[in-house]
């Protein structure tokens, strides 16, 4: 089910689709509460029925939602839709990692940065006990002022027993 420009999700609005994967929709949207714009990964209902892939995205809302730092999306909240969970989080204008490189290869200069950008989202998400499992370049994006942001917690492996989420 696409969702429509003008469909409200508690204090969001639909604008318009940004992207489909296999695991839901992406959707630019309007916070009338704070005035800004967000995106929203709604999953289908098909695929809701899924235990598992419930639980995924279950899991990549926790897992990202208890992480604070510029190299990894930030995740602000966790609802349902007409019976599809969505998870709201920041807004990212760029690319993924592999559309960045699809027409040319990186500079050794960029490379490095991207890779010491990685690094420390990641590191930051080890000292939380989180690993991320799925490490690849459709799950890092890099924004218009090249920031990377590293995506797609969902199936992220807790490592420390203190870790609740």
């Amino acid at each position: 089910m696409t969702l429509a420009s003008g469909t409200k999700l508690g204090q969001y609005e639909i604008l318009s689709p940004l992207g489909a994967g296999s695991m839901g929709e992406v959707y630019r949207a309007r916070d009338s509460r704070l005035h800004r714009e967000v995106a929203i990964k709604v999953l289908p209902k098909l695929v809701s029925a899924d235990p598992d892939r419930l639980y995924r995205f279950e899991q990549e809302a926790k897992a990202a939602a208890s992480l604070n730092h510029p190299n990894i999306l930030a995740v602000f909240q966790m609802g349902t839709y007409m019976g599809m969970p969505y998870l709201v989080s920041e807004l990212l204008e760029g690319k993924t990692l592999t559309e960045t490189t699809r027409r040319s290869p990186l500079s050794a200069r960029k490379a490095i940065d991207y890779g010491v950008q990685i690094a420390r989202g990641l590191a930051a998400a080890h000292e939380k006990g989180i690993v991320h499992r799925d490490l690849k370049p459709d799950n890092i994006f890099v924004t218009k002022d090249g920031r990377v942001k590293i995506l797609d917690f969902g199936l992220a492996k807790l490592i420390l027993s203190l870790i609740h989420i």
